[in-house]
Order: C-alpha cells, then structure tokens, then sequence
C-alpha cells in the first residue's frame, strides 16, 4: 500500500487545514488508517484513526471535538479535518494503514505516507 499525505501548509491560530491521504491499493476498503504526527522536538505521537469500513473513530484527547477523521472508499482517500488550531498541533503529520483492526499504536502500522507539515503560528 502506498499512501501520500497532502494539505499541511502554516496557519494562524484558531485557522483550520484538511489534510488528506491517499492510498494506492485496490484493497483500500480491508485498511484502517491512522493520523500520527511528529512535533519539531518531540516523538511520534497517535492523532486518529478511522477503522477499515469507516464505522469506528478515535482521538488522541488533544484533538478531541477540533479534529475529525473521515475516509471515502470509493476514492480510496482518507481525511483530517483540523479546526481551532493551536501552536501546539505544529508537527509533521502522517498517515498509516494497517490491515483491518485500527490501532493507535503506531508500531501496529504497516504502511507509512511520507508526511505533510503543519506549522501554526500565533
């Protein structure tokens, strides 16, 4: 599976962005997809992630209720809304996936998207 990451990009705070993965794999529908992200100076870290038929979602509680995640089988894409961002949320995000059964643990990721960078300033 290989999956690319678009749509980071530098806002203000309280901006929004969606970011969005794609992913090259017929069986895209059998993957649940993670978001993780990297900050400047600091470790991977679980965002989200949204099961292989779309029907179960988590958050990492920083993001609660100002991110959402949301895929389209159909175009083999998944989606992170990002509102009401903070300096916080500046990180290198990526997306995963990993066969069926999601995770938020990023070691249970089998394929890794190369990562888009999001930088909020205040």
């Amino acid at each position: 599976v290989q999956l690319q990451a678009s749509g980071g990009g530098s806002v203000q705070v309280g901006g929004s962005l969606r970011l969005s993965c794609t992913a090259s794999e017929r069986t895209f529908s059998s993957y649940s997809i993670g978001w993780f992200r990297q900050p400047p100076k600091g470790d991977r870290e679980f965002v989200a992630y949204v099961s292989w038929n779309g029907d179960s979602t988590t958050y990492t509680d920083s993001v609660k209720d100002r991110f959402t995640i949301s895929r389209d089988n159909d175009k083999n894409m998944v989606y992170l809304q990002m509102n009401s961002l903070k300096p916080e949320d500046t990180a290198v995000y990526y997306c995963a996936a990993k066969y069926y059964r999601p995770s938020a643990n990023g070691d249970d990721y089998d394929y890794w998207g190369q990562g888009t960078l999001v930088t909020v300033s205040s």
